[in-house]
């Protein structure tokens, strides 16, 4: 059986994080089990990693850092053994090389580029930016497969990733401006967005992260 290890580092979205990822291992084709987990070796030996992520790049890169052992638990999985990872909101973010809420701070630096405030061109699009809005896809990426080309998402946020290179966006979105809402490179995927809040869209993407085969 298969082991989705949810990383456990005090995000306020676990909970529904974990729900959600129960939902579609019932869902996915073969066995799995969901492990809620900040235990480093069972991290580091998991199939697959959902790293979950509410609030602040820099105060969530620091919890991280708290929990010893997991950041490097988290590059034996996702970077040496290839294990498929997906970040989720700001555990999207953490996958760049920086984040500029506040004062600069370091990410993982798995994808190139940083995370800077949404600056919308339009004055009636506020941030945060909460709520739904349609995903434009860029080529096929696999976990947008079988949904709609247009299809919702549950966004709330204030900044975003900008990845260096364009062929690193999965999908892009609008809020007064065009900005990416996944990234995906080799085994490596993130969304902006909360597929835990995004009703049966964003539990047909989980389903399709567990069947993924980068």
């Amino acid at each position: 059986m298969q082991e989705v290890a949810l990383v456990d580092y005090g995000s306020g979205n676990l909970r529904s994080a974990e729900k959600a990822l129960q939902w579609a291992c019932r869902a996915a084709r073969g066995a799995r089990r969901v492990a809620t987990t900040a235990d480093p070796e069972r991290i580091a030996r998991a199939d697959r990693i959902v790293l979950p992520g509410v609030g602040a790049f820099r105060a969530c890169m620091l919890a991280l850092q708290e929990r010893a052992g997991v950041l490097e638990a988290l590059e034996v999985a996702s970077r040496r053994r290839g294990a498929p990872f997906l970040g989720i909101c700001v555990g999207m973010q953490l996958m760049a090389s920086r984040g500029r809420e506040f004062d600069e701070t370091r990410g993982f630096d798995w994808i190139s580029g940083e995370v800077r405030r949404l600056a919308p061109e339009d004055r009636r699009c506020k941030t945060p930016h909460m709520g739904w809005n349609a995903l434009e896809p860029a080529g096929e990426p696999p976990l947008l497969r079988g949904l709609p080309s247009h299809v919702d998402m549950y966004f709330t946020h204030s900044y975003a990733f900008f990845p260096d290179e364009p062929g690193d966006v999965a999908a892009w979105t609008e809020h007064g401006g065009r900005f990416p809402a996944a990234v995906l490179r080799d085994n490596l995927a993130g969304v902006q967005f909360h597929p835990e809040k995004s009703q049966r869209a964003g539990l047909a993407l989980l389903t399709n992260f567990l069947e993924w085969r980068p």
